[in-house]
C-alpha cells in the first residue's frame, strides 16, 4: 500500500466514514489513476475531465456510480491532498427522475417460490421481509435477532447508521429453519466454500457473510424462471416493501424508519407507486366527470 492511499484511508477513518465508503471512495480514486497512468496526485483538471467523460460516454456508467466516483474523488482531492478543483462541480450527472421498479406482493411469492436453494430463498425472503439493502440482508448475525421484542438490529446501514426493524413471525421461524443446517455462531447466512457439494460442513465453518453476487444471481435465476418480466433486481424488494406496507396502510413516517432513510422526502417516492393511490386518484376523476355535462 503506498503512502498516499494509507493517509487518504486515515483521512476518511478520522471524517468517521463506514468501512465500505473507505473502500468505494479509495477505489473511485484508484479506478481514476490507472486510467491516467500515474499517481493520482499528479493528476490534472484535463485529465479528471477526460476520465469522467470516458466513463459517462463509454462506460456508460449511471448516475449513482459517477456521484460515488466523484464524492471519492473530491474527498481525495480536498481533504488529502488539500486542493480545492471547480472542475468536479462541472462533471457531476444531472439528477435522474426515474421510478423504481414495484414488485407486487403476488410477484414476489413467484419469484421466491423459483428460488432453487433453500438458503437463498431464506436470504432475499429476509432481504423483502425487512426492506433491508443487499449487504445490510447478508451481513446480518444471530445476535442482532431480538426474538423477545420481535425487531431486528440492522449494524452500519448507508451512513454507517444502526436502526431497528420489526421482525415477522414467518422470518423468524425461517431463520429457526436454516440455523441448524450450519450452525455457524456469527452469521445468519455464512458463505459455503468452494468445491463442496452444496451442503454445510459443520465440523469446518467458514466464517464468512454470503457474497453479494451469489445473491443476486439466485434472485436473477428466480426471476427468469419466474416468467415476470419487469426489469427487477435484489435492491427492487426493498422498493415493493416500502410500496406493500403503504398500500396496507402502514405510516409513512413508519416506513422512513424501518427504510432508515434520513428524509421523509425520500421515502414519499412510494405514495407514487401504489396501486391504492392511483385507484383513489382515478375514482375521485371519475367522479368530477361524472358531474360534467
Amino acid at each position: 500500500m503506498t503512502a498516499l492511499r494509507q493517509r487518504m484511508i486515515e483521512d476518511l477513518q478520522l471524517a468517521g466514514m463506514s468501512k465500505r465508503t473507505q473502500e468505494v471512495y479509495v477505489r473511485a480514486v484508484r479506478h481514476l489513476a490507472e486510467f491516467c497512468g500515474k499517481s493520482p496526485d499528479k493528476i490534472g483538471r484535463e485529465e479528471i475531465r477526460s476520465y469522467f467523460l470516458h466513463v459517462k460516454n463509454e462506460k456508460k456508467w449511471a448516475r449513482p456510480t459517477c456521484t460515488i466516483a466523484i464524492c471519492g474523488i473530491t474527498f481525495f482531492w480536498e481533504q488529502t491532498l488539500k486542493r480545492d478543483w471547480s472542475i468536479l462541480g462541472l462533471v457531476r450527472p444531472a439528477r435522474e427522475k426515474k421510478l423504481p421498479v414495484i414488485l407486487t406482493c403476488g410477484e414476489v411469492i413467484i419469484i421466491m417460490e423459483n428460488v432453487k436453494h433453500f438458503r437463498y430463498r431464506v436470504c432475499l425472503e429476509t432481504i423483502y421481509s425487512l426492506g433491508l439493502r443487499i449487504q445490510e440482508g447478508t451481513r446480518l448475525q444471530v445476535c442482532d435477532m431480538d426474538s423477545a421484542r420481535m425487531v431486528v438490529h440492522v449494524r452500519n446501514g448507508k451512513g454507517g447508521k444502526d436502526r431497528y426493524v420489526p421482525l415477522p413471525k414467518r422470518t423468524l421461524q425461517l431463520l429457526r429453519e436454516f440455523w441448524p443446517m450450519h450452525r455457524n455462531e456469527t452469521w445468519l447466512f455464512p458463505r459455503i466454500g468452494r468445491g463442496r457439494s452444496g451442503k454445510y460442513d459443520l465440523l469446518n465453518p467458514i466464517n464468512e457473510p454470503f457474497s453479494k453476487s451469489v445473491v443476486q444471481f439466485a434472485f436473477k435465476e428466480a426471476l427468469k424462471a419466474s416468467g415476470i418480466r419487469k426489469k427487477a433486481h435484489v435492491h427492487t424488494l426493498r422498493h415493493s416493501y416500502a410500496t406493500n406496507l403503504l398500500e396496507a396502510g402502514v405510516n409513512l413516517r413508519q416506513i422512513q424508519t424501518n427504510l432508515g432513510h434520513n428524509s421523509p422526502a425520500t421515502t414519499s417516492i412510494y405514495t407514487h407507486l401504489t396501486g391504492v393511490a392511483r385507484d383513489k386518484a382515478r375514482q375521485h376523476l371519475d367522479e368530477i366527470m361524472n358531474e360534467l355535462p
